[in-house]
């Protein structure tokens, strides 16, 4: 088990981000930090304790905080506007870059770091309709397009300018509606979940290259309930369609968790040992509309929120796949992005 953990957790309405103490199979409110309009997506620099979020209005923009990992308070460092509200936000080259993606603005960019968290001029831009996230490593970046069904893939040069693999895209089945990837820890595969179908895709990942292949898929949402497959644009609670979320690996690569908000479930996949995502292990009950969840350092703790729920609730990750209820605590209202790092 992880011990000594601290839980950052968004709550858009309240424009807040809650840190919570994890210790065991404890989790202790430690303090809310108010402020941040409509917060959603959040990176956090381990290194130099500061978190990036972003945050709503005219105009949007990226907030820099310090954050004290005893009280776990996030203090108001610097802020830089951008043109659109960001959707995914993430660190590479040690923390001396920032990427981000705007679904709603269509582009994804990239801005140098300084020794304080602030944030320079963007060193790169690109377009693509509704981009949901961006995930990288120290030499490439991925920023995937829900609107293109697509994922495209850079070279991500020590200056943050991004050049275009070959190929430059690797495309996602067609009204698939791609959200959100995650690499495993060697890099060597990539998995991606659909919004609209609910797919967990597995992708092989050259190392060197970077260049993504897709391989098979298998559904990360519970096929027994009659869920519809979505279309861009329609109430997926209205018309019971597929609502597909967020998903984590654990850390040995061999268990991908999937969300799924109509229904309000964690689905567990099997992974073989060389990347392969192999059955359903278990579909599992949880707060109410899943956006974002986590999982513990060691990969045996899932903590989840839902936006139409006022818990964050900790759960034991067993080797079926099932989880096991442990605590749950109150959080406030929207809860829709959790991240979880060491507290010492």
């Amino acid at each position: 088990m992880s011990h000594g953990a601290l839980v950052l957790v968004t709550n858009p309405g309240e424009s807040a981000i809650a840190t919570y103490g994890l210790e065991g199979a404890t989790l202790e409110p430690l303090a809310v930090t108010g402020g941040l309009p409509g917060t959603g997506t959040f990176a956090i620099d381990e290194q130099r304790d500061l978190v990036y979020a972003g945050v709503k209005g005219e105009p949007a923009g990226i907030q820099t905080l310090a954050l004290d990992r005893a009280s776990g308070v996030l203090t108001p460092l610097s802020r830089l506007d951008v043109e659109s509200s960001m959707t995914y936000l993430a660190l590479a080259a040690r923390g001396r870059l920032l990427l981000g993606a705007s679904y709603g603005g269509g582009f994804g960019a990239v801005w140098p770091v300084d020794e304080t968290g602030r944030l320079g001029d963007p060193v790169a831009r690109i377009a693509f309709p509704n981009l949901h996230c961006v995930v990288a490593t120290d030499r490439h970046a991925y920023f995937v397009s829900l609107g293109a069904d697509l994922i495209a893939q850079y070279a991500l040069a020590d200056d943050g300018t991004l050049t275009p693999l070959d190929p430059p895209t690797v495309a996602a089945p067609a009204g698939s509606g791609p959200r959100h990837l995650v690499l495993s820890p060697d890099g060597s595969n990539a998995y991606l979940l659909t919004e609209f179908s609910g797919e967990a895709i597995h992708f092989t990942r050259d190392v060197a290259s970077g260049v993504l292949t897709r391989a098979e898929s298998v559904p990360g949402y519970d096929t027994t309930r009659g869920l519809g497959h979505s279309v861009f644009g329609a109430d997926p609670l209205e018309h019971h369609y597929i609502w597909g979320a967020d998903l984590h690996l654990t850390p040995d690569g061999r268990r991908l968790v999937c969300s799924e908000r109509t229904e309000s479930t964690l689905t567990t996949l099997d992974v073989a040992g060389d990347g392969t995502l192999l059955d359903q292990l278990a579909v599992n009950e949880t707060e109410r509309q899943p956006r974002g969840f986590a999982l513990s350092a060691d990969g045996g703790l899932v903590i989840a929120v839902g936006e139409r729920s006022t818990r964050i609730a900790l759960s034991r990750l067993e080797e079926d796949g099932s989880l096991t209820p442990l605590t749950s605590s109150s959080t406030g209202t929207g809860a829709n992005w959790v991240r979880v790092i060491p507290r010492d």
